[in-house]
């Protein structure tokens, strides 16, 4: 079983992220106009297939949902991860 890291939002940076000893998985995005526009989604090699990205997903689709923001998927990852998980659609 893998560690549990914590899902971080860099609003400075426009992207949530997961520290992995000082590398970084993130999930970048913009907000304009009511939208959020998840832009990009990248986890370290040796970390991916691990849930990572499906925990940044899920952190910045909350935030969407949270804020009232219409989610825009544009990164494949994350239009992947709602097809997967319509609770998100």
């Amino acid at each position: 079983m893998h560690e549990v890291k914590p899902v971080r939002n860099n609003e400075e940076e426009d992207r949530f992220e997961i520290d992995f000893d000082g590398r970084l998985g993130v999930l970048d995005y913009e907000i304009a106009d009511g939208h959020m526009m998840m832009t990009h989604t990248e986890v370290p090699p040796e970390y991916r297939g691990k849930g990572y990205g499906e925990a940044l997903a899920r952190a910045a689709l909350d935030y969407a949902r949270r804020h009232s923001l219409t989610p825009e998927p544009i990164c494949p990852f994350v239009r992947s991860f709602i097809a997967r998980h319509p609770e998100y659609a």
